[in-house]
């Protein structure tokens, strides 16, 4: 099953009540809350009050999308402490936390940076479980899992049952090799960050609908696993709320029972 939603960093300039507002409008049932603005690393208070604001608008937080960066930022002075992200992430009542693997690409990382990032993920891994909580992997250049491959082998040596994986599409690769690299990841997958983007990538977006035929494959991969997956927006074109409402109603008529 593929429960669609949200995640939030789309509309930073938003307060959490319009959020909030704007997923319902939409028809949507998740959100992934970001750790930068609308809830903060080690607020517990904002924690407390956007989870109670979610779940009494009938929809699931859906992942606290943390800025932790495995073997990395609990050596930096400015980066968020794992105690900070869980405290808060428990008050959210968020099922998932994303980190990020590093702050290198595959290409530059040597073994020992591989080590220290996957050490730290069984570290963080083991105190997420304890709180009752899983780690997601950021999907993302930069970092370790800027191909699937690289993503798969992280994965594999951490082998932790509460260490898995988000996935968005990469850019510059055509439809065929994201679906393969979805494909790789897919043992891993928790949820999925869907946009559009033309040929210039970030600055080039496009309503969801203008990839419909490749999102409808992605998806429907997802949901081959038989899996529990959310299904979340971002980067929506302009930032306007008026066309992530049109990507919302292209989402739900791609989801069985939604349109």
């Amino acid at each position: 099953m593929i429960t669609p939603g949200l995640v939030s960093i789309t509309f930073r300039q938003l307060g959490p009540e319009a959020v909030v507002d704007l997923v319902v409008r939409a028809g949507l049932e998740a959100i992934e809350w970001g750790g930068d603005v609308h809830v903060p690393h080690g607020d517990r208070a904002a924690a407390d009050r956007v989870g109670r604001l979610t779940r009494d608008a009938g929809l699931k937080v859906a992942c606290y999308g943390s800025y932790f960066r495995l073997g990395v930022s609990e050596e930096a002075d400015d980066g968020p402490t794992l105690r900070d992200v869980l405290e808060t992430a428990v008050q959210l009542g968020a099922p998932w936390i994303r980190v990020w693997a590093g702050r290198q690409g595959s290409a530059d990382a040597t073994p020992a940076d591989r080590a220290r990032v996957a050490d730290d993920a069984r570290r963080c891994a083991d105190l997420a479980a304890e709180a009752g909580l899983g780690l997601v992997l950021e999907y993302h250049g930069g970092t370790l899992t800027d191909t699937a491959d690289s993503a798969v082998r992280l994965l594999s040596d951490i082998d932790h049952p509460r260490l898995k994986s988000l996935w968005q599409p990469t850019k510059g690769l055509d439809a065929e090799a994201n679906l393969t690299a979805l494909r790789k990841v897919l043992p891993w997958l928790v949820n999925l960050h869907l946009f559009s983007w033309g040929p210039g990538g970030y600055t080039d977006r496009l309503p969801l609908v203008a990839l419909e035929a490749d999102w409808r494959t992605y998806l429907d991969l997802a949901r081959s696993d038989g899996q529990p997956h959310a299904a979340l927006l971002e980067f929506v074109r302009d930032d306007a709320p008026d066309q992530f409402l049109a990507d919302a109603a292209s989402l739900r008529a791609w989801l069985p029972g939604r349109d």
